[in-house]
């Protein structure tokens, strides 16, 4: 990829699968020159420059996009976004795609966010939020089981337990300092993107994630073990339900506060009998949902972004869905998510049509060998025609990596999934 006078130059922050998804749909941006991603992995070294860097240092991320004469950046860890790494970048006069630090409080504090979703009268789940044990146990018992305790904090997608152990929640809520719980909402979830520079805001293809370790929903919570788009199940009027009733009252409460919210926001959701409730907001792109929306958009991805960030969002070029679908299987470390075995040999087979190879979890050692080095290891994304021809091929292709320390969920976008969640919603 050589630049041009007139193309962009973009650093993608971060190290896991969702950067190297988004590196890659910045790459595939034909208006895109150059893309650098820090860290970055073994994966992003095949088409990107890498550059060690520690995302939550904001003055060092800023004097790295100032060396290469960045365009864009694009944060997508939630730590660095909550540090204010954000901040730092556009305070060097470069287009930054995250929200400011005050701004991605929306995904630091779920207290924060509740607070935010009551002003706007934005559907969600009644909520408590707890310091002590006694107030941890008179919320319980006011909503009662199923529990769902969420740690206030940032957490990687496991600050949260659902159960119907009081004992259990009892002792989550002991080990944060802070805790919100909640009225359990009973329905389907997905998590819906939202492009927006504070103001406009453009949504994306909605995905569902698969949040437990095991089969069936077994299992502890993990940052996601696969993931797939589009939803069958899915009403056509949700998605402009949810910009109406939640991203817009959600955005202007956000600019009355003075801390405008100007990235992607994820929109966590529950289909409830009662319509779409909030389960969650979260300031970046979530993972693995990433890995299997972006593949499946056509348009100039990286000049999108780069329009949120500079406020013009409203005159950018239109992101459109592509046929046919794509799924995600994540393979992750014997032992995930409580005590995962990194430091197993990875062996990939050639590149295949319609699969991507992300990597989540990977690094080379000192032979040069691909390991695992992290919990979740590697997200196999395949498309297809359909749900099923894409599974299909995700599979076949999850089978053909060489990877004995590996696992996975093998009922990511089953039929019986599918058809259960149709059951559910009729």
């Amino acid at each position: 990829m050589r630049p041009t006078a007139d193309s962009l130059t973009v650093l993608v922050v971060g190290a896991g699968g969702r950067e190297h998804s988004l590196a890659l749909a910045a790459s595939h941006d034909p208006g895109v020159g150059a893309v650098h991603v820090a860290p970055g992995n073994p994966g992003t070294a095949a088409f990107a420059t890498n550059h060690p860097v520690d995302i939550m240092d904001g003055p060092a991320v800023a004097a790295l996009a100032t060396s290469i004469g960045a365009d864009l950046v694009i944060v997508g860890p939630e730590a660095p976004l909550v540090a204010g790494v954000a901040d730092d970048v556009r305070a060097a006069g470069i287009a930054c795609f995250g929200p400011s630090r005050a701004a991605a409080q929306l995904e630091g504090s779920k207290a924060f966010a509740k607070k935010v979703m009551a002003d706007a009268q934005v559907p969600t789940a009644q909520s408590r939020v707890a310091t002590t044990p006694a107030q941890a146990a008179a919320a319980l018992d006011e909503f009662g089981a199923p529990y769902v305790v969420k740690d206030d904090g940032l957490a990687a997608g496991k600050g949260v337990i659902v159960t119907s152990d009081r004992a259990a929640a009892l002792a989550h809520a002991a080990e944060c300092d802070q805790v919100v719980i909640e009225e359990y909402l009973d329905g389907p979830e997905l998590s819906l993107f939202v492009i927006t520079d504070g103001t406009s805001a453009v949504p994306l293809l909605p995905a569902q994630d698969f949040k437990r370790v095991g089969e069936g929903d077994a299992g502890p919570n993990t940052g996601g073990m696969g993931s797939y788009a589009p939803l069958p199940w899915l009403p056509a009027d949700v998605v402009d339900e949810v910009m109406v009733q939640v991203v817009r009252p959600t955005l202007e409460r956000m600019r009355e506060l003075g801390t405008p919210f100007a990235g992607l926001l994820y929109v966590g959701l529950a289909l409830t009998a009662a319509g779409p409730r909030v389960v969650e907001f979260n300031a970046r792109f979530g993972d693995p949902e990433t890995e299997v929306v972006l593949p499946l958009l056509k348009g100039p991805f990286a000049r999108v972004l780069l329009a949120a960030a500079t406020g013009t969002l409203a005159d950018a070029p239109a992101l459109t869905v592509g046929p046919g679908a794509a799924v995600g299987v994540v393979l992750a470390s014997t032992g995930y998510p409580t005590d995962p075995h990194p430091g197993g040999v990875i062996k990939l087979p050639p590149a295949h049509d319609d699969v991507q190879v992300i990597h989540s979890g990977t690094a080379l050692d000192a032979h040069g060998q691909l390991v695992s080095a992290g919990g979740r290891v590697l997200v196999v994304v395949a498309r297809g025609i359909d749900l099923a021809d894409a599974r299909a091929k995700a599979y076949a292709a999850v089978d053909r990596i060489d990877f004995p320390d590996g696992f996975c969920r093998r009922d990511i976008a089953s039929p019986q999934r599918l058809a259960a969640i149709a059951d559910q919603l009729s």
